[in-house]
This record gives structure tokens, sequence and C-alpha cells, in this order.
């Protein structure tokens, strides 16, 4: 039983790790945080942290990405009033 979760642990760090080096900071950041709070969603809903850690990559690279994409307006259109 340890040993499962052990091999879960790993799996999730090995694609945490792989998330970090194909992608840019804001990527990284966001599927890091994701894919931790997915692996803790996922372990509790049914044993699934793996599953749980690649959906929460995902969806928080997307929000990181947005979020990036609304401070980038931002910053644009505070240019454009000076």
């Amino acid at each position: 039983m340890k040993s499962n979760r052990k091999k879960r642990l790993l799996s999730v760090a090995l694609l945490a790790l792989a998330a970090v080096g194909t992608a840019s900071t804001a990527e990284a950041k966001g599927c890091l945080k994701g894919a931790a709070v997915g692996a803790v969603a996922g372990h509790y809903a049914g044993h699934h942290a793996v599953v749980g850690a690649v959906g929460g990559c995902l969806v928080g690279r997307h929000m990181a990405k947005k979020q990036e994409q609304e401070q980038r307006a931002a910053r644009q259109q505070a240019a454009q009033v000076q």
C-alpha cells in the first residue's frame, strides 16, 4: 500500500519536473501550483492523484496565461493613457 503511494508521489514529481522543463516561467508556475492542488484533490476524490495532477497542471497553465494576458493588456492601456 505504501509502495503505491510512493509510486504516485514519484509520478507526480516527475510530471511536474517534465512540465517545468518544457514550459515558460508563467506556464511552469501555473502548472506546478495546479498540479499540487490537483494531486491532493485527486487523492481525496478516490486515489487518483496522478490524474488530478495532470488536470490541475492544465488548469493552472490556463489560468496563468489568462492572468499574464490581463496584466499585459493593463500595461498597454496604462501606456496609452500617458
